[in-house]
């Protein structure tokens, strides 16, 4: 036992300052395992890239791309933000990269098609619906679009979203407001008189 009655810890020296002391004894982060991260979050990376501009032929390479990263890097995930925030981060940086590598061509095809049936006019109406909605989402501003996104169709909190994107709070409610004028005055513009 040492002088101050504390057994095998060492105590904080100027080479060893009382923070590094405290970071030595922080518990370990649990990391999830890859196939869980995938399972949970495949379809917010996939909502993400596609908010991002990513393409609609180019977002099965876009999550692949996202999940090899991930795949690489889990062990260096530390929890120090939620595990959305770090696909977020992710998502961010492949669909830049997508983007900038994109062709030329604009063509894009629907992936699926309506079943038949009573079924039909149900999914051809909310296949429209979500195409109009990405339609004007396409047209708005980035910085806008994005924050509109994470708030009303991830349905992330304001502040949780100024902390993903390294926002100032006020900023980002300056920008899901304005977000959110635009979206109604564009989906107004679409509404028959």
């Amino acid at each position: 036992m040492s002088r101050d009655g504390f057994a095998g810890v060492a105590t904080p020296t100027v080479q060893m300052p009382a923070v590094a002391h405290a970071l030595e004894a922080s518990p370990e982060v649990d990391v999830p395992s890859f196939d869980a991260v995938y399972t949970q979050h495949v379809a917010f990376v996939w909502r993400v890239l596609r908010t991002f501009g990513v393409a609609e032929a180019q977002l099965e390479d876009a999550v692949q791309d996202v999940f090899v990263v991930v795949h690489r890097r889990l062990r260096e995930w530390e929890g120090r933000a939620a595990m959305t925030t770090w696909l977020f981060a992710i998502a961010r940086r492949v669909a830049s990269a997508h983007r900038r590598r994109k062709n030329g061509d604009r063509t894009e095809t629907m992936t699926s098609e309506p079943a038949g049936g009573a079924d039909t006019f149900a999914e051809m109406s909310r296949a429209q619906a979500a195409a109009t909605v990405m339609s004007i989402l396409e047209r708005m501003d980035e910085d806008k679009r994005i924050v509109f996104a994470l708030v009303e169709l991830e349905q992330l909190s304001v502040p949780e979203v100024a902390r993903m994107l390294e926002l100032n709070l006020n900023t980002t409610y300056s920008r899901l407001r304005l977000a959110r004028a635009a979206f109604e005055l564009a989906v107004k513009a679409q509404v028959p008189r």
